[in-house]
C-alpha cells in the first residue's frame, strides 16, 4: 500500500511538472478610484483574470515550474461606466533571468490607457481567437502574446515571432471593435503601433538588438563582463542606426522605460572611452532620461548577483 502511495504521489508531481503552464503572472486590480461599488466584484475580476493568464495554455512548449514566465499586471480602475463596464488603465511588466546569477532584467514595463471592458461576476472568460467578443479576454491574450514574443526574442534572433503573429492577428480582428486601443488613427502609441513596430521587417534591427542586448550581453556578464557589455553596447548602435530613420517608433519608449535605470548600473562600471560612446547614443535616442543617464559617469559597479 505504501509503495502504491508513493508511486501516486510520484506520478501527481510528474503530472504537475509535465502540465507547468507558460506564465506565472501575477495579476492586482485596484478599485479605490470607485466609490460605492460592490468591491467582491473586483476581487472576482482578479480571480478569473489570474486564473486565465496562468492556466491557460498558450504555446506548444512543455515548461518545468520553475521555467515559467515572470510578469505582472497592474490593473488600476478609475470609471465604472454601467453595471459592468469599466474604464482605467493597464500596466504590464515583464522579467526575465539572466544566465548564471540571480540578476532578474526588466523585458518590458508598458501601461496601457485604454483600458475599457466589460466583465460579469461568475460569467465564463472566453477567448476567441478569431473574432473580438470580449475585449477583456482579447486584452489578456494580446499581451500574454506580446510578454511570450518578447521572453523568446531574447534567447534567440527572432524567437518570438509566432507570438507577435498571435498578438497581430487579435489586433487584426479588433478593427471593428467599439473599444479604443486597437486601431491606427486613435493614438501613436497603442497596441496597433506596439505589434505594427514589433513586426514591421523594416524595424528588424530592433528585435536585433533585442537579442544581443540579452542573450549575447548580459547573459555574459556573470564570467565575461567587458565582452557582455561591449555586446549591450552593440545592440544600442543598432538601436541608434534605427532611430536616426524612423525617431518616432512606439518602441523606443517602451525599450527605454524598462532599461534606463540599468543601462546605468551596466555601463557606469565602464572605460571611459565606453562611458562617453555610451552616453552620446542614449542622449541622442532617449533625452528624456538624460539625468539618470549623466549618473554613468560616476564609478559604480554592477553586481549580476552572482552565486
Amino acid at each position: 500500500m505504501k509503495i502504491l502511495y508513493c508511486l501516486l504521489v510520484a506520478c501527481l508531481l510528474c503530472f504537475s511538472v509535465v502540465s507547468a503552464q507558460e506564465l506565472r503572472c501575477n495579476v492586482s486590480i485596484s478599485s479605490s478610484k470607485i466609490q460605492g461599488a460592490n468591491q467582491n466584484v473586483f476581487r472576482t475580476m482578479q480571480a478569473d483574470l489570474y486564473e486565465f493568464m496562468n492556466n491557460r495554455k498558450w504555446t506548444e512548449h512543455v515548461y518545468d515550474i520553475d521555467e515559467r514566465i515572470e510578469c505582472n499586471i497592474f490593473i488600476q480602475l478609475d470609471e465604472q461606466v454601467s453595471s459592468d463596464e469599466f474604464k482605467g488603465s493597464m500596466t504590464v511588466q515583464l522579467r526575465r533571468p539572466t544566465f548564471d546569477s540571480s540578476y532578474e532584467t526588466t523585458l518590458l514595463n508598458i501601461k496601457d490607457k485604454d483600458f475599457h471592458v466589460r466583465y460579469v461576476e461568475f460569467q465564463s472568460m472566453e477567448f476567441n481567437e478569431t473574432s473580438n467578443k470580449d475585449n477583456l479576454t482579447n486584452l489578456m491574450a494580446f499581451y500574454a502574446y506580446i510578454i511570450l514574443g518578447m521572453d523568446y526574442d531574447s534567447f534567440s534572433p527572432e524567437g518570438g515571432a509566432e507570438y507577435f503573429q498571435k498578438a497581430q492577428q487579435i489586433v487584426n480582428n479588433s478593427q471593428n471593435s467599439i473599444y479604443t486601443g486597437w486601431k491606427a488613427y486613435e493614438s501613436e502609441r497603442n497596441r496597433y503601433w506596439l505589434i505594427e513596430n514589433l513586426m514591421n521587417r523594416s524595424y528588424s534591427a530592433f528585435r536585433q538588438a533585442t537579442y544581443r542586448y540579452h542573450r549575447l550581453g548580459l547573459d555574459k556578464m556573470s564570467d565575461r563582463l567587458e565582452e557582455g557589455r561591449a555586446e549591450i553596447a552593440e545592440s544600442l548602435r543598432l538601436l541608434q542606426r534605427l532611430f536616426r530613420n524612423r525617431p518616432n517608433l512606439y518602441i523606443f519608449p517602451i525599450f527605454f522605460d524598462a532599461k534606463a535605470d540599468e543601462l546605468v548600473n551596466v555601463f557606469s562600471d565602464s572605460y571611459p572611452d565606453e562611458k562617453t560612446r555610451v552616453l552620446a547614443i542614449l542622449n541622442e535616442i532617449d533625452p528624456s532620461n538624460g539625468t539618470k543617464y549623466s549618473k554613468i559617469k560616476e564609478d559604480n559597479t554592477f553586481n549580476l548577483g552572482n552565486e
